[in-house]
């Protein structure tokens, strides 16, 4: 049903919807890789225990530690990913939000160039010649509201995304560099028939390893270029804070004030509690509420 919905999308939000629904596949090829990097790392533990060398089996498990942490990272990723998302689900909505608008002027225009050819004395043309200029009008707000949210949630969802990519990268590499300094305490030098390997003599060492990796994931902070945003400038309306009033009074007589994303639009991006991202500079925006499937 999630493809047939999609294919009832309004022209106008259909390849924003693709990516959306692409962008969700992406996110569950993370999460199925993070399942699988920390069960690889359960095995290989369980590996190194079966040898029967001490050595090898106190550094495999070790070393199943830090894959383990690296599945973690793989997983929050993900999760940073599905914010990063659900930021892009408002330019859509703001997208399906216009497009009546554009269509409904359309259909005014046209009506009046028919009307214009088959009776162009008629009083019928008069009227809707008005309500094209109503038309436009609203159109013109909801032209300018796309536009708004369109540039700000677009900064907003690839600040989330590529912040994100720096710190599973930073971390991930930190995880590593302790993982290579794990394999320096294996002792590789061949043996002869008979020979006898000595004791593992680095369990200590191998232990402090794992105290040096948890630490320095723990004091890791992000170090990036902030994205700047004039996003505090636009009001609820999304338009401009002097605009918005003008904005939202265009109306035909009698009419209430009506904006394009009236209803699509409600509350403010918070940033997620599992992000760990605060060098970046997510701005906040009226979030757009849907029934879209995810």
């Amino acid at each position: 049903m999630a493809s047939l919905r999609g294919m009832q999308q309004p022209e106008l939000s259909k390849k924003l919807f693709k990516i959306i629904k692409t962008e969700n596949h992406a996110i569950g090829a993370y999460e199925s890789a993070s399942r699988e990097r920390i069960s690889i790392a359960s095995q290989l533990s369980d590996w190194g225990e079966a040898t029967g060398d001490d050595s090898i089996s106190d550094i495999s498990d070790k070393l199943g530690v830090l894959l383990s942490e690296l599945g973690e990272q793989e997983d929050v990723f993900a999760q940073n990913l599905e914010d990063h998302r659900s930021i892009l689900k408002q330019i859509r909505n703001t997208e399906s939000s216009v497009h009546p608008s554009r269509e409904h002027k359309a259909r005014i225009a046209d009506e009046i160039a028919k009307l214009k050819y088959k009776d162009p004395q008629s009083p019928k043309i008069v009227l809707l010649e008005q309500e094209l200029v109503r038309a436009e009008a609203q159109n013109l707000v909801a032209e300018a509201q796309l536009t708004n949210i369109t540039r700000q949630k677009l900064k907003e969802a690839y600040d989330i995304h590529f912040a994100a990519t720096i710190e599973r990268g930073e971390k991930q590499i930190m995880l590593a560099r302790h993982g290579r300094r794990l394999l320096n305490l294996l002792d590789d030098t061949p043996v002869v028939p008979g020979d006898t390997r000595p004791a593992f003599e680095h369990a200590a060492q191998a232990r402090q390893i794992l105290i040096d990796a948890e630490e320095d994931l723990r004091e890791w902070t992000p170090n990036m270029e902030p994205i700047s945003s004039s996003a505090n400038e636009t009001g609820s309306s999304l338009m401009p804070h002097q605009a918005g009033t003008a904005a939202t009074s265009v109306g035909g007589p009698g009419e209430e004030p009506s904006t394009a994303a009236e209803g699509s639009t409600a509350g403010t991006v918070e940033a997620p509690g599992h992000r760990d991202v605060s060098g970046s500079s997510t701005v906040e925006q009226p979030e757009a509420t849907s029934s879209y499937p995810a």
